[in-house]
């Protein structure tokens, strides 16, 4: 990393202040500053040291060429889907389908679009696919061989990414509706069917002033999701 005059944050701190951005300022983001954070995130852990993170980082022309591509099958409606896997589990329960539910309309809210406003709803969703305005889109992929355990490994190496990002000033927003058009975007990228598209990151710096950036983000209290024994 660059010098600067201020100490780097702790792995906590970075946590704790980590959020998924939705608004990026235009400003250019150094590409040696991404290639330093890439090989900091390369200790990130993995089953048997496979590694299975195969990643497409773009910018410019090549970041529009893949927004274009994909709006293109958006306007083809349900027609233009090409889901490489279901994002959200099937039938999905309580207290997870209230968590999804209650993330979505916080958002919502902060930005003062009620319920019955669907097409500012949409137009917030379709944000998505411009990255938020982020500068840099990194692409996850693995082999189609991979399975569960590979994937929480592509898990791992991207939360060190994210936390990397934090303590370089950088924000992030982890994206895995790009799966919902993964063939598309495999095809603008160059990719063959044997890789399959994970997830998106958006990259750039955070537009501190919008408030899509400001409101709480709730979390589930640990006591909700550990169950101590033994103590």
């Amino acid at each position: 990393m660059p010098a600067t005059d201020t100490p780097p944050l702790s792995v906590r701190e970075a946590l704790r202040i980590r959020r998924s951005v939705r608004a990026f300022t235009d400003a250019p983001v150094d590409p040696a500053r991404l290639r330093d954070i890439f090989a900091a995130a390369q200790r990130a852990p993995s089953g048997g040291n496979l590694q299975p993170w195969q990643v497409t980082v773009v910018t410019g022309a090549r970041w529009q060429a893949v927004k274009d591509a994909v709006a293109a099958r958006i306007a083809m409606g349900r027609e233009g889907y090409e889901p490489e896997y279901d994002i959200y589990p099937k039938g999905l329960t309580d207290p997870w389908e209230s968590r999804r539910f209650g993330v979505g309309e916080a958002l919502y809210g902060a930005l003062g679009i009620p319920r019955e406003d669907k097409p500012a709803r949409l137009a917030q969703f379709m944000d998505n696919y411009r990255g938020f305005g982020a500068p840099v889109m990194l692409f996850l992929h693995t082999s189609r061989i991979m399975g569960s355990p590979q994937w929480s490994d592509m898990g791992i190496w991207l939360q060190s990414v994210m936390l990397l990002l934090v303590e370089a000033g950088l924000a992030s927003c982890p994206q895995e509706c790009w799966a919902m058009y993964g063939a598309t975007v495999r095809r603008t990228l160059g990719l063959d069917d044997g890789q399959i598209l994970f997830t998106g990151l958006a990259i750039g710096h955070a537009d501190a002033e919008a408030a899509v950036n400001q409101w709480p983000v709730p979390r589930a209290g640990i006591d909700e999701v550990i169950d101590w024994q033994g103590f």
